[in-house]
């Protein structure tokens, strides 16, 4: 292996990590975390789950995604639909309010990266999601 390019990798994925959490804290940048982010977008784009499944795809414990789901529910932006087979067990799922603060905020994000990319040809910027994704799929 190519240890200049793996010590490259870990560098700049250091100050990736540095830079998105900064624009991420920013509290012009939205109302959102970015672990109220995933879990709401989660939910959004795959339907109602579990704070179990939740946790098992986020590869979290369970008491920390519980934690950050009451909180998202004591926002407004999720509610709870019972299991009718377990009086124990729920789903969440997206409110009103939790739809419109999650488009806003990707909205928000989306325009952020679109500025940091603008001088990135098309092809750049595919190639950089297929490896963002196939990078984050190894983990």
């Amino acid at each position: 292996m190519d240890e200049h390019a793996l010590e490259m990798i870990e560098l700049e994925l250091a100050i990736l990590i540095r830079r998105t959490t900064s624009i991420s804290s920013n509290k012009k940048f939205g109302k959102l975390d970015r672990s109220a982010y995933l879990i709401l977008r989660r939910i959004k784009e795959k339907g109602a789950a579990g704070v179990k499944v939740l946790a098992e795809e986020f590869k979290l414990d369970i008491s920390t995604v519980s934690r950050q789901a009451a909180a998202l529910e004591h926002k407004d932006y999720l509610y709870r639909i019972p299991d009718p087979l377990d009086g124990r067990a729920y789903s969440l799922q997206l409110t009103e309010q939790g739809t419109k603060e999650l488009s806003d905020y990707k909205q928000e994000r989306l325009k952020r990266i679109t500025e940091l990319l603008e001088d990135w040809s098309d092809e750049e910027r595919k190639l950089f999601g297929v490896l963002l994704e196939k990078f984050n799929q190894s983990f």
